[in-house]
């Protein structure tokens, strides 16, 4: 096992390689994700499938799912009429689905909202979606919602490492202003092993090239906890005030409950 700040090969935007180094975040410009390029409905899909599947097998709602619980053991999700939760780049909606079914056990009331910015992504999550579900779906720009809309609740998964960090700064921000009970941030940790595993999971597995390639992207552009304190501090957000959590495989998450 290499040193986080090691040196190693990887694969950098059109599938050429190129260096990684473990001990930043890697340009998002020299490692694009596939997904994130124009494509069709049907390759965007199968390839948001593949990572719904991808999620189910490494436990990928678990981190969430264990926040919001903490939300409803201290009492914060009860009294007030239903929650609102709202999902920022919700790809495929398999989270927000999760989220309704742990709401329905629990019997707690929420209102769910599935935000994306690519018109095609949301139109695939809703086709996804049961009717009579209840999730509300919504393409946009997270920095342009109206603000008169109430949000107590912000989640999201797999969406943070897409941003440069200066975004990520914006986005804390955003959910600062905005979350009135909290905000999570589920992500990926970064480090070699997880970058070097993934790919060659995703090949034996035969996934959707998007998610072959975009895989290990993902675990380079993603953090370490010394990023989400700087990120956090420019947030203009104290140590106290939030938690760094890493959950097994690879996954650091950032909560913050008010």
């Amino acid at each position: 096992m290499a040193p986080s700040g090691a040196m190693k090969q990887g694969i950098g935007s059109g599938g050429r390689i190129g260096p990684v180094d473990f001990s930043r975040r890697a340009d998002l410009d020299e490692f694009a994700e596939l997904m994130d390029q124009p494509s069709s409905r049907e390759d965007m899909r199968a390839c948001l499938r593949d990572l719904a599947r991808v999620n189910r097998w490494f436990l990928g709602y678990r981190p969430t799912l264990e926040w919001l619980e903490g939300l409803r053991r201290d009492g914060r999700l009860s009294g007030q009429g239903p929650v609102r939760i709202l999902d920022v780049g919700c790809g495929y909606g398999d989270g927000l689905r999760r989220i309704a079914q742990w709401a329905r056990r629990r019997g707690v009331a929420v209102e769910l909202i599935g935000l994306d910015l690519n018109p095609d992504i949301v139109a695939i999550a809703e086709e996804a979606t049961p009717a009579g579900s209840g999730i509300r779906w919504v393409a946009g720009d997270v920095f342009a919602y109206p603000s008169a809309d109430r949000v107590d609740v912000v989640v999201s998964a797999l969406f943070a490492h897409h941003l440069r960090d200066g975004d990520v700064v914006r986005f804390v921000r955003w959910m600062e202003e905005h979350a009135r009970l909290g905000w999570f941030i589920n992500d990926l940790s970064r480090a070699a092993v997880p970058y070097h595993l993934f790919g060659w999971f995703a090949r034996v597995m035969g996934l959707h090239r998007f998610v072959q390639h975009d895989g290990p992207v993902s675990f380079a552009r993603a953090f370490q906890a010394a990023d989400w304190r700087r990120l956090c501090g420019e947030s203009g957000i104290a140590e106290s005030q939030y938690q760094i959590l890493p959950y097994k495989p690879a996954r650091l998450c950032v909560g913050r409950m008010r």
